[in-house]
């Protein structure tokens, strides 16, 4: 038997079928009869929702903290424990032998002979060394841990060492102005993290030294335009949030924008009730 191909035994098929009510009647149009389709331009979807980045950049704590009433009995605790517990240091043991010497010396069997390695030059005791030490404490004056005047200026990124501080900057939002984290809207062509890294150059003119904590959101924040303002191609914004973390102490010039640096407990009396309820979640009071 002659083989024949797929497509002709279809076509032999469809001229044998019977036509009865039971079968439909199928035909094959070879692929070089094909109609050709019209080559329609196919529009892009646009998602109704606008897209922005916002950096919640945080300056973390300089100094340590103060300790609570608890830590510093506990503090007491562990000091006493590793003092009974701990061996005499070089210099202790080196104060025991000099009050040694010394009671030699005033003792009437002394004999100078007996102190090798030294001969007749300037012996320095270890009371002597403490004496000098003294002294350089005494003079040494450190810097003050609390600063009444600098701790009440929010715009100063040297207040409040022992807190850790978040940036807030006030941004145009429709009619008003409101204090957020540095955002912008997202720009086709950039990543999520390229707007957020934009929108923190964009509060100052030479723009902060932040080290972005990786490349994905760490929150999100939704809200819907008045039903008055929206349309078809405009229903409210999506704000993705990425975390920073200070390196340099404060820009190279001033901003351009007006700042604040806050603490966590202090976030509360500048933003809304809904977006604090989202930044809440992801800023850590360290």
């Amino acid at each position: 038997m002659v083989s024949r191909s797929f497509p002709q035994l279809l076509t032999c098929f469809n001229r044998t079928a019977v036509g009865s009510a039971g079968c439909r009647r199928f035909s094959i149009t070879p692929p070089g009869r094909a109609t050709p389709q019209s080559n329609t331009a196919v529009e892009r979807v646009t998602s109704p929702w606008t897209l922005m980045a916002a950096v919640c950049l945080q300056r973390l704590p300089v100094i340590t903290a103060d300790c609570s009433p608890i830590e510093q009995r506990f503090k007491q605790m562990m000091q006493q424990m590793e003092l009974e517990k701990s061996l005499l240091s070089d210099h202790e043991l080196r104060l025991m032998e000099d009050a040694e010497r010394m009671s030699r010396k005033q003792g009437n069997e002394y004999d100078s002979d007996e102190e090798e390695g030294h001969g007749d030059q300037e012996i320095m005791l270890a009371q002597d060394l403490e004496d000098t030490w003294e002294q350089r404490f005494k003079s040494f004056q450190p810097a003050p841990r609390v600063r009444a005047d600098l701790d009440k200026d929010l715009t100063s990124v040297q207040r409040c060492l022992a807190d850790s501080l978040v940036l807030l900057a006030e941004q145009q939002v429709g009619a008003e102005k409101l204090w957020l984290l540095p955002q912008a809207a997202w720009q086709e062509g950039e990543t999520l993290r390229q707007t957020a890294e934009r929108a923190l150059c964009s509060v100052t003119a030479a723009g902060f030294k932040a080290t972005f904590l990786g490349n994905a959101p760490c929150g999100v924040y939704k809200y819907k335009l008045p039903k008055a303002a929206r349309t078809e191609s405009s229903v409210g914004t999506k704000v993705f949030f990425f975390k920073a973390i200070l390196a340099d102490s404060a820009p190279g010039t001033a901003p351009n924008t007006a700042l604040l640096w806050v603490k966590k407990s202090e976030l509360q009396k500048y933003l809304k009730p809904a977006y604090m309820m989202k930044v809440d979640r992801f800023i850590l009071s360290l």
